[in-house]
């Protein structure tokens, strides 16, 4: 199953996906909150909604007409894991990490499906990164063990992590450099954990700059699964419904190729995850 978020007279409203349709749930069940990460700390089984709504004669409204808004246009937490492909770990220069390199991004940096990215003004170096990205459904207890991790796993989407290198590179902490407004692209679908198969294991996971591929690998051949980075993160801190966890970038970033390779205004960029969907964005000037 598949949910969306999309603007509703300036707000942001959830939407269950059919084709090429989406389907207003709160129109239809006003007890189900217009925000998926509400709808997840009420504990709404949004698959149940949905299954009935599916039957239903509610409304539809193509995809195309609507304006779409982060997968959760503000997620409690957005973790990011670095350096999470052992093939990019590698053309960066580095071993395989014995921990995670995790950081964070604020919802000010995120954008939608069909949303520009922006090269900022006092840079030039915007790189891609293609990644799956996890959805929380629910709170995780701390020191979750791995083997029941994926219980509080409600999807995944696709997310691109858009890095203005030069500034990632000027502190210890990539922070910086991951947090530029209008760098981190997440959507357009949220897809139900049922529809893949566990851990969001085996799926191709491509990036495309103005149609040529740059990255193309399986979330297979990540370090740390979602199960394990789950358990890790629980030793630390509390997981809760609505936190996002992105899971690191493949092999063929910008900044590793010979001549490297930047983002610039007027490219077309998208990540595709298979079974999950394709995120697609243009790429403007700050000052556009």
């Amino acid at each position: 199953m598949k949910f969306t978020t999309f603007l509703l007279d300036g707000e942001p409203t959830l939407g269950l996906v059919e084709g090429d349709n989406v389907i207003d749930i709160n129109a239809v069940h006003p007890y189900v909150p217009a925000d998926l990460r509400q709808a997840l700390e009420a504990n709404i089984n949004l698959v149940e909604v949905g299954l009935a709504l599916l039957e239903s004669n509610a409304p539809r409204i193509p995809i195309a007409q609507l304006i779409l808004t982060p997968a959760i246009p503000e997620p409690g937490k957005v973790i990011c894991l670095g350096l999470n492909y052992f093939d990019h770990a590698s053309e960066s220069g580095r071993d395989k990490p014995e921990y995670p390199w995790f950081f964070y991004r604020g919802k000010s940096s995120l954008i939608a499906h069909n949303i520009a990215g922006r090269v900022p003004k006092v840079s030039e170096r915007f790189d891609f990164e293609a990644e799956l990205a996890v959805i929380i459904g629910k709170k995780v207890p701390r020191h979750t063990e791995k083997n029941d991790a994926l219980y509080y796993v409600f999807g995944y989407s696709c997310f691109n992590d858009m890095s203005v290198r030069d500034y990632q590179k000027r502190t210890p902490q990539w922070t910086i450099g991951k947090n530029f407004d209008a760098t981190g692209a997440f959507g357009p679908f949220v897809v139900t954990a049922d529809e893949v198969p566990s851990g969001g294991a085996e799926l191709r996971i491509q990036c495309r700059l103005n149609g040529e591929i740059m990255q193309d690998a399986s979330t297979t051949d990540m370090i740390w699964s979602v199960a394990e980075t789950i358990s890790l993160l629980s030793e630390c801190l509390t997981l809760e419904p609505g936190d996002v966890i992105a899971m690191g970038t493949p092999a063929g970033v910008g900044q590793a190729r010979t001549p490297q390779i930047w983002m610039k205004s007027g490219d077309v960029v998208e990540v595709e995850i298979e079974r999950i969907g394709l995120l697609r964005n243009q790429i403007l000037a700050e000052e556009e």
